[in-house]
């Protein structure tokens, strides 16, 4: 299963910005997000792409739900986020697809 990794965008050049995903920093393109994306915003992150701003009033939910599938393993977690290149930050969990 493939999910989503929601990030803070740090940077914003045109359709091009850089997200913090827990410390590590990735580009992502923001051509298919569909609403104004600034510094400070919330995205959910796939494949590379914003593909949707978190509201504000949903980004502590979101990012507890994610710290907690973070809390087996936060490192490997991490890790795989950052294997993923410049071109995707999702994470693969377990299970068959």
């Amino acid at each position: 299963m493939c999910l989503g990794v929601p990030g803070e965008i740090r940077e914003i050049d045109g359709q091009e910005a850089v997200a913090d995903f827990w410390g590590v920093e990735r580009r992502v393109r923001l051509d298919v997000v569909g609403d104004a994306v600034e510094v400070g915003d919330y995205v959910l992150n796939h494949a590379g792409f914003a593909i949707r701003k978190i509201p504000d009033h949903e980004v502590e939910e979101t990012m507890a739900i994610y710290e907690s599938l973070f809390a087996d393993d936060p490192d490997e977690a991490l890790e795989e986020i950052g294997s993923q290149g410049s071109e995707t930050a999702e994470l693969e969990l377990g299970g068959d697809e």
